[in-house]
């Protein structure tokens, strides 16, 4: 018999609610309004699809008493709990089954989840040969550039976890349940992603940031989503790197200053930013002499990261006011570093 499972994602102006059977297919998608109609609606919904729980970032409220008054399981879910799926699951993985967790490069790749669903427990993989590994490494598409016998390798020589019996077929359980909700997770990650990445080079402005050295779709969109479209917000450089926090903060106090960190800033705007920057060192010569200064200089790496996105804040600034995509040829500094070089 086929389980179902029920989310609510609480609005002022609508309730989004999304049923899903046990293998996390969708069963019903449906936008409820927040009235005594838009509950009875919901209550409908519920009882066609045999009362599945109905899980809600909200422990109280009408939507609450309602359901429960009409005898639906209510799960109230905190919305950092998703977050904390992932940390959760590799400290999970290392309590027990710490190869399983070394195996592969992301614990959290689709291939990774696989591998604990299929194998959960050191038992379980107990007869894992090349063979089988190798197999199972064509079943789910890997593409890394390990052997069979390398990732053999990686998963015997990781430390043995220490559990009774009965605790090890415990965790292995609850790790296997955990791989199973990241899945789902990762999936529609994926296909947020793609998503993003055809829309932004759709765009005349995605466009124009795509043409930085390695600067990716999703960087991209996400220094855009930070932009946005209005070039008087920035009317020159330093205020978009002051935006950013990627410039230093000089306080000054009687005689003397103090030049300190930018804590106060945009961090999601810093974090694209500083991602497209250490990404550029692998593919411009330029960047990559910037950063390096940076670290002789005694910079740490988080710290030649910023100098180095300060750096292209300018370049980057000024191809965003004019509209026009990134062309090196007209980039003064990496011109001169070439020409010092050559001569």
């Amino acid at each position: 018999m086929t389980a179902f499972f029920a989310g609510l994602d609480w609005a002022s102006q609508s309730h989004a609610v999304c049923i899903i059977d046990d293998h996390g297919n969708v069963r019903e998608r449906v936008d409820i309004a927040p009235s005594a109609a838009g509950l009875t609606q919901l209550q409908r919904s519920l009882v066609r699809d045999e009362r599945p729980p109905i899980a809600i970032e909200r422990p109280s409220g009408i939507v609450v008493d309602t359901l429960l008054d009409a005898g639906f399981t209510v799960i109230p879910i905190h919305p950092n709990a998703v977050k904390a799926t992932r940390p959760r699951y590799r400290s999970l993985l290392a309590s027990f089954w710490p190869g399983a967790a070394e195996v592969f490069a992301d614990v959290d790749s689709p291939i990774a989840l696989a591998f604990v669903e299929r194998y959960p427990t050191p038992e379980s993989a107990h007869r894992l040969g090349p063979k089988r590994m190798a197999a199972f490494c064509a079943q789910h598409a890997y593409s890394g550039r390990r052997s069979a016998q390398d990732l053999l390798a990686r998963l015997q020589q990781a430390p043995a976890g220490v559990c009774a019996e009965m605790e090890m077929e415990a965790k292995g359980e609850l790790a296997r349940s955990l791989a199973r909700a990241l899945s789902q997770l990762v999936e529609q990650i994926r296909l947020l992603s793609s998503r993003i990445e055809h829309h932004v080079e759709s765009l005349d402005d995605g466009r124009i940031v795509m043409r930085f050295p390695r600067a990716g779709r999703i960087c991209a969109a996400q220094i855009l989503a930070e932009l946005g479209s209005v070039r008087e917000r920035f009317a020159n450089e330093a205020r978009l790197a002051a935006e950013a926090g990627i410039g230093p903060v000089t306080y000054p106090s009687g005689k003397s200053r103090t030049v300190t960190f930018r804590c106060a800033c945009n961090h999601r705007l810093r974090a694209a930013l500083t991602c497209l920057a250490d990404n550029s060192r692998h593919a411009s010569a330029w960047a990559a002499h910037v950063y390096n200064r940076a670290r002789a200089r005694g910079c740490d790496h988080p710290h030649a990261v910023r100098v180095l996105a300060r750096a292209w804040v300018r370049v980057i600034w000024r191809a965003w006011t004019d509209r026009k995509p990134y062309d090196p040829t007209r980039h003064g500094a990496p011109q001169l570093l070439a020409k010092s070089a050559g001569g």
